[in-house]
């Protein structure tokens, strides 16, 4: 561990004014980041005496290497540039809220010629219009079912609208009813886009409209004595109804608030969030956090505001109100950030009484339970995971804990098509961004351990060069701009895996030692009697067969062979495809790319129409016809 006298730096050159800082460790790698509204004295506070930090910010200091900071010319800016490095770096010391999986929405998608209602996840889309979120997705995909009755709007996918259009066949909704099957032209795309535009109404808030109108159209349809179409009606209503029922209404119906409430120890924090639209219930959202940063409640909240919101884009879907439980660190400016990210003020306060304050608490009980059912739930997953690292770090008689283990796997078919992954797993638990794939070529794809020697070279040489293009950490003041910089791909692992025995040992070996690399240990899993081997020993280690460290290497080994797998086979249809492309006159690499970009593998490509195929950007009638009699040739299937 660095003492952090050795890297801090002079209190004269800290600067007084707002800012930015970050700490770095030994590789270069941003461990926190944060904000002050004056550098020198926040600064100075993190090299006091030991004795006098907390245990999660000693625990920093010691891991660091250097601190580097950014002058901005406002607090405002300070809180932008902060949650930007937050997001980027993702700092293993900062608090990163993180759901398991991005919450649904019911989408209309305007901008297409048939607008398409669906259940959508992830980022906005432009000419999109968003409900929600709705938690479960179960519910909103009941409600966009229900929905389906009275607005009958297209809900299939562009390949499933295409084939219904060249056959002249509507999908099954379309046989009963619940789309009104503009593919096969039952209804106009003008009358379409009108269902679309009601549905949205419906979903916007003209709800409790709506519905007085369809009562009065089954009113005057019973006095006309046209009795099929009141009941129609009739059931239509009964549907509507059953939407509003699912989520019943808590506020007033002009009411739309996100409400956040927290629940926390010593070292967890648990958040739970309601969702109030027009009135009602729409989602819930929860986080639960190891509170590695020393915060109080009121830098948490801002904290909780500052990634919530800057990671759903703000939008249409940040709320004309938060209400939070206490009031948020330099809220003037907080508030100012998210007017810039909804494009309209937000009421941010701490509601005190009344209904808002009472379903405030009901947030706040859920918040308890959510922290209750954690640590029931978290308290074994921590200890196996820590001690199959433990048990497997004595096993190898490796001195360093394995924070960082990296398993590389090697796939082809007969020599061709080489290609090798690289899975990580940090605190035994994977990180998917640090993945890799790589494609093997010339002399390297003659056999597996040539092939896991290129891997380890190239891979630990970006290392070496990253580590020398860093240099010598220095602690001191650097410009917004040159502070930014991509996420490096050469992070050291303490532990190497390879799928294989000896002979991928001795190439994985001989790799790190041809590059002077010494501190990274390397093993191979052998798969037949799952054997773990160290370099040069004459026998391997025997890990017992129920142990969790052997379960925490089968996994590791498991999850590199899926990926290089996944890849070959990707690799692999992309090149029989490109080579029966080739033979193509008048396709060049602009048509050829838009045709993989549509198909995507041979086989789909080859059952293609030549109406399919002119739809592709680029394809006219004559290329169409040659391209097509190319795939359909005997000697090309």
């Amino acid at each position: 561990m660095a003492d952090p006298q050795s890297y801090r730096p002079r209190t004269s050159d800290i600067p007084t004014t707002p800012g930015v800082y970050r700490f770095r460790d030994p590789q270069g790698r941003v461990i926190y980041v944060g904000k002050a509204k004056n550098l020198r004295s926040r600064l100075s506070s993190y090299f006091v005496k030991p004795a006098q930090l907390n245990p999660k910010t000693h625990a920093m200091v010691h891991t660091a290497a250097s601190v580097e900071w950014t002058v901005v010319s406002n607090e405002l800016e300070a809180l932008q540039l902060e949650y930007t490095w937050i997001k980027e770096f993702t700092p293993r010391f900062n608090i990163v809220f993180r759901d398991d999986k991005s919450y649904p929405y019911l989408a209309v998608t305007m901008g297409e010629k048939y607008p398409r209602a669906q259940v959508m996840r992830g980022d906005r889309r432009k000419d999109v219009k968003y409900f929600g979120p709705f938690y479960p997705a179960k519910a909103i995909r009941e409600t966009l079912d229900t929905l389906l009755r009275v607005f009958p709007v297209r809900t299939c996918s562009p390949g499933v609208f295409r084939r219904a259009q060249q056959s002249g066949r509507p999908c099954l909704l379309g046989y009963i009813d619940k789309c009104s099957a503009p593919c096969v032209g039952r209804i106009s795309e003008a009358d379409h886009r009108q269902l679309a535009d009601e549905l949205c109404r419906f979903m916007g808030g003209e709800g409790t409209a709506f519905i007085r109108d369809l009562e009065r159209q089954m009113g005057a349809a019973a006095a006309d004595m046209d009795y099929e179409r009141a009941a129609r009606l009739r059931d239509d209503v009964q549907a509507l109804r059953r939407v509003f029922e699912r989520n019943a209404v808590v506020l007033g119906e002009d009411t739309e608030a996100d409400i956040f409430a927290v629940a926390e120890d010593e070292l967890e924090a648990a958040v739970q969030v309601f969702h109030v639209r027009n009135g009602r219930i729409r989602g819930q959202r929860g986080w639960v956090v190891e509170k590695v940063e020393d915060f109080g409640p009121a830098q948490f909240i801002t904290h909780l505001l500052q990634q919530v919101y800057g990671n759903d884009d703000g939008g249409d879907r940040l709320p004309r109100e938060v209400l939070v439980p206490v009031e948020p660190d330099e809220r003037e400016h907080l508030a100012a950030w998210l007017k810039t990210l909804r494009g309209s003020a937000v009421n941010l306060r701490v509601p005190q009484r009344g209904e808002k304050a009472a379903l405030m608490e009901t947030v706040r009980e859920n918040a308890e339970q959510a922290l209750r059912l954690h640590k029931s739930r978290r308290a074994g997953d921590i200890t196996t995971r820590s001690a199959a690292l433990q048990e497997l770090q004595e096993a190898l008689g490796v001195p360093v804990p394995l924070m960082r283990i990296e398993c590389y796997d090697i796939s082809h078919v007969s020599g061709t098509n080489v290609v090798a992954s690289m899975v990580v797993v940090e605190d035994g638990l994977p990180k998917k961004s640090d993945y890799r794939k790589f494609s093997i070529s010339g002399q390297a794809a003659r056999d597996d351990t040539s092939a896991m020697y290129d891997v380890l070279t190239r891979r630990f040489k970006r290392y070496l060069d990253e580590r020398e293009a860093t240099g010598t950490l220095i602690s001191g003041q650097v410009e917004a701009e040159t502070a930014a910089g991509a996420r490096k791909f050469a992070y050291p692992p303490s532990l190497v895996v390879v799928d294989g025995g000896p002979p991928q040992v001795a190439a994985a070996s001989q790799a790190l030692t041809d590059l002077g690399i010494d501190d990274v240990y390397v093993v191979g899993l052998a798969k037949r009697l799952e054997e773990v081997w160290l370099p040069e020993d004459e026998f391997p280690v025997i890990l017992p067969r129920a142990s969790e460290s052997l379960y925490l290497l089968q996994r590791l080994r498991d999850e590199a062979h899926r990926f290089a797998i996944t890849f070959h086979r990707k690799k692999r249809s992309s090149s029989m495809l490109e080579s029966v492309l080739d033979d193509v006159p008048g396709l060049g690499p602009a048509k050829r790319t838009a045709l993989l970009k549509e198909f995507g593998s041979l086989k789909k490509l080859r059952a293609a129409s030549r109406e399919e195929l002119l739809t592709v950007s680029g394809i006219g009638p004559a290329l169409a016809d040659h391209l097509y009699t190319a795939l359909q040739a005997p000697d090309q299937s």
